[in-house]
């Protein structure tokens, strides 16, 4: 009988859908995390001589690869924000801003420059290359993001707190870097110019910034009266368990923004912030956030799966001695010193700090950069080069840091458990005073 290529797609599905299920529990005892799993699940079965296992082309199914990846991202952004406890502020996220305004952008400058010098590349494409690599993700070493919602404001760690709230905002910031590189590549195609400079600024990083917050964020209080105090009363999903909600909000938050001009990826997040905010010890976030949860833990284990093929196939025959330097440099060396200098006199611990800035990951937000540039312009560049840098920068931080996140976190709980024993800290006690007394045990 011949083996039926639909067939074993089914069978895959199952299994990986399963797996995603079933796995995070098997794990949680060992150094391993689920995205490696299904990373050398792909690899292995696209290693097997099965007739009607796809090509696996980044450069050929770019507009697949952007659209599919994009809802991706949306998912986890959505996710995160809702479980997300600590009330957006100033101070409570302090970690969050230093991250954002100093650690982002002097790691772009800082992977530009090493891509120009190491690479050879133009300086156009190096530093498309960093803004593509800009996003974090912890989606993709879960023991390093905050969990589930819960009723206490002030109960998540400052590291995963920080890596959590900065992947969340991050995945919208990258994008002015990637614009500014597709812009400076057309202008040097023309001959040298800084007149798109000024349209940048403007456009790309004053409005659709500013667009993206403010429709997310009253997205999400719009959407929060309706669901938590509609009336009339059968209008108030709240008080039914229907999770898929979350997803209905996340959809309507990017479609409407991305009309608007505004940078979806930011009001997807900013939408989930403000629905928490709306009613934020209600039990349908737990509802909500499960199910983009589930949703999210699928789609994961899809991408990687894909990867994993993706490599077995020759994928990373285009890399280079010195693309891979600089993917070691990016992750080693580049985040890890500029997120921990950009967190000095924060209520961080050094601890907290060094595992902060080491657990910069890379992931899936990549992918959906990467492809959304190289199909919206030309880059003077080999993309079939551009993919396998990015994509052996992604894989070696779903091997390193799924690997060390376990233990790391493990650590730092055993700390917090032992300094929590010495020091009695109130539950309700005001977030100035908390971080003031961080700050006294660092």
């Amino acid at each position: 009988m011949e083996l039926s290529g639909t067939d074993l797609t089914y069978g895959l599905l199952g299994l990986g859908a399963l797996g995603a299920a079933m796995l995070p529990t098997l794990l949680r005892r060992w150094a391993v995390s689920l995205p490696m799993v299904f990373l050398a699940l792909g690899f292995v079965v696209f290693l097997l001589p099965l007739d009607p296992l796809p090509t696996l082309d980044p450069v050929a199914s770019g507009p697949v690869i952007e659209h599919f990846t994009e809802v991706c991202v949306l998912v986890a952004l959505m996710g995160a924000g809702l479980a997300i406890n600590r009330p957006f502020g100033r101070r409570t996220w302090a970690s969050t801003w230093r991250l954002l305004g100093v650690a982002m952008p002097v790691t772009v400058l800082a992977a530009t420059v090493a891509g120009w010098g190491l690479l050879g590349w133009a300086p156009a494409v190096a530093l498309l290359l960093a803004g593509v690599l800009a996003p974090t993700d912890p989606v993709l070493a879960g023991e390093v993001r905050v969990g589930e919602p819960t009723d206490a404001e002030f109960d998540e760690d400052e590291t995963r707190f920080a890596l959590t709230s900065e992947a969340g905002l991050n995945d919208g910031l990258a994008f002015p870097f990637v614009m500014a590189a597709l812009a400076l590549s057309a202008a040097s195609a023309t001959g040298w110019s800084g007149a798109w400079t000024g349209h940048w600024l403007g456009y790309d990083v004053l409005l659709r910034i500013t667009v993206g917050v403010l429709a997310g964020t009253g997205i999400g209080a719009l959407l929060g009266r309706l669901v938590f105090r509609a009336r009339p009363a059968s209008l108030r999903v709240s008080e039914r368990s229907e999770g898929f909600v979350a997803l209905a909000v996340a959809f309507v938050s990017y479609g409407l923004t991305e009309v608007l001009h505004g940078y979806g990826f930011l009001a997807v997040f900013a939408t989930a912030l403000s629905l928490r905010a709306a009613e934020r010890t209600h039990g349908y976030h737990r509802v909500m956030h499960s199910f983009m949860d589930q949703i999210e833990r699928l789609l994961t284990a899809l991408v990687l799966f894909l990867v994993g093929g993706f490599l077995a196939q020759g994928g990373l025959a285009a890399l280079t001695w010195r693309g891979a330097v600089f993917g070691l440099l990016l992750l080693l060396v580049i985040r890890p010193v500029t997120g921990y200098l950009s967190l000095r006199s924060t209520a961080a611990t050094r601890r907290e700090r060094a595992v902060t800035a080491f657990f910069g990951i890379r992931g899936i937000g990549s992918f959906f950069y990467l492809s959304y540039a190289l199909g919206h312009a030309h880059v003077a560049a080999p993309a079939a080069q551009l993919w396998a840098t990015v994509t052996f920068t992604v894989v070696v931080s779903v091997l390193l840091h799924g690997a060390l996140a376990t233990p790391v976190v493990r650590y730092l709980d055993r700390r917090d458990t032992r300094t929590s024993q010495g020091t009695t800290q109130d539950a309700t006690e005001p977030p100035g005073q908390h971080l003031a007394s961080q700050e006294q045990r660092r």
